[in-house]
């Protein structure tokens, strides 16, 4: 068994609903010498596709986004049995990857383009072979932000998704392949020892992986005695700071939502709230009153605003850290019921929780939860404390700050080490598609997204005329 995923006597990942526990599928691991063969045809293929124009690869990659447009019903329905989010969060999902993609290509192209500079030409020279290394709990969304820029800058990509969610991953490669020429996307599947085969092979270029921080320091490790380049998006233990003249009501529904969004499992999930202590019996209330609109069960219920955890080992995961904290004195304000119906049984269901009076003694404060969990602490409303607490982690991803006060918002904003801050929102509410997505500290090395981010995925070349 890896990461919950029990892996057969037949060499194969058993891939099962984590709403009921049945088996969907049995894939097959990629086996050292079929692996040795994929990355033989990424690295022969490479060539070729970096010769075409940029405009013929992004055309190419165009017509992708509609061939996956025409296969998003059943992408849709697979994600929520691979991974269990609530249908209206995966066709989410979905259509954010296959939907108005036309500025993100222009992005593209003015990224990548040669720039001029009187006799000297700045080109994009692509790295060669890109592995892409897919997380589960955005197992369509997290491989396109990679391969699209990876392969818009004439490399080859191999995808090996998450083995809690293969066949997404499989559905996402094989509908590419009937655009792009032979070799230019690949598939891998498999536990770590697959994706610990690719960092390790010298045919490999470029690794780019969404995970946890302790698999992209593994990596980063592992890339080291090749000086091989890596980008690493990673998890976090995002701050939402409230002050005492915030919207309360808005601040204590952001709360929640983002909190429970995606049950939770998003590695920019809000995980620690600090709330003014004038205001924090008040907000207390308001979170647990808007935490009552939650209901959890089958994703395919579209009933259903919270899904199951995505195994077993994650539900224990986040249980242990709800028992620490209530045993160290965190209360209960709410625990929602996981209604028993023929859809749930057998699954990997925790129930919504809000927590009031949390600390910093308590794992549920300083280790990454990843479930339906809503954790409220107080501070004493100075800024300095709201900035002293939200830097209080090795953790760098995403926060938030709730005042009215503008000029206070900015001053906590430019002191939080987080490569996104909302000012009274969610940083990926009102985000545009041009801005770079940064992990600082333990939440990234390197980053991806915007013009910046697709920049990570070549390198410079001067060339100079006489």
């Amino acid at each position: 068994m890896v990461q919950g995923v029990v892996i057969d006597n037949e060499n194969c990942l058993v891939n099962t609903n984590p709403a009921t526990g049945e088996i969907i599928s049995r894939v097959k691991c990629t086996s050292p010498d079929e692996l040795e063969g994929i990355i033989e045809t990424a690295r022969a293929s490479q060539r070729a596709w970096r010769m075409k124009s940029l405009e013929v690869r992004v055309g190419l990659l165009k017509e992708c986004i509609e061939e996956l447009a025409a296969v998003s019903d059943p992408m849709i329905k697979l994600i929520v049995q691979e991974m269990g989010k609530p249908i209206g969060e995966a066709k989410e999902e979905v259509d954010y990857a296959v939907e108005d993609q036309d500025e993100y290509f222009d992005i593209l192209l003015d990224a990548i383009k040669p720039k001029a500079y009187g006799k000297s030409t700045v080109v994009r020279h692509p790295y060669g072979v890109v592995a892409i290394m897919s997380p589960w709990n955005f197992p369509l969304g997290e491989i396109m932000l990679l391969a699209l820029p990876s392969l818009a800058s004439g490399n080859t990509v191999i995808v090996k998704p998450s083995e809690v969610v293969p066949e997404t991953g499989a559905l996402m490669v094989k509908t590419m392949q009937k655009i792009l020429p032979e070799g230019v996307i690949q598939l891998a599947q498999g536990s770590g020892s697959v994706g610990a085969a690719l960092v390790a092979h010298p045919g490999i270029d470029l690794v780019a992986m969404t995970g946890s921080s302790a698999t992209g320091k593994k990596i980063l490790e592992a890339a080291a005695p090749q000086l091989k380049r890596v980008i690493l998006e990673m998890g976090g233990k995002d701050p939402m700071v409230v002050c005492a003249d915030a919207d309360l009501e808005k601040a204590a529904r952001d709360a929640v939502m983002y909190s429970l969004s995606n049950t939770g499992q998003v590695c920019c999930s809000i995980e620690r709230i600090y709330v003014a202590d004038s205001v924090y019996d008040e907000f207390q209330e308001l979170a647990r009153v808007a935490a009552m609109d939650y209901r959890v069960g089958n994703g395919m219920d579209a009933g259903n605003n919270v899904g199951p955890m995505v195994s077993k080992m994650q539900k224990d995961q986040v249980h242990e850290q709800v028992e620490d904290a209530l045993a160290k004195g965190a209360k209960l304000l709410h625990q929602s019921e996981i209604p028993e119906t023929e859809s749930n049984k057998g699954g990997s269901f925790y129930p919504v929780t809000v927590l009031a009076d949390v600390d910093e003694t308590m794992k549920l404060f300083t280790k990454e939860t990843f479930g339906p969990v809503v954790a409220i602490a107080k501070f004493d409303g100075t800024e300095e404390e709201a900035v002293r607490l939200a830097n209080d982690t090795e953790y760098g991803l995403g926060s938030s700050v709730y005042t009215k006060d503008t000029d206070k918002a900015t001053r906590i904003a430019s002191l939080i080490d987080a490569g996104q801050v909302g000012i009274n929102c969610y940083p990926l509410d009102n985000m545009g598609v041009q801005c770079p997505w940064v992990g600082h500290k333990a939440s990234g090395f390197g980053f991806h997204s915007g013009k910046d981010g697709c920049l990570q995925f070549s390198i410079p070349k001067t060339i100079v005329s006489g």
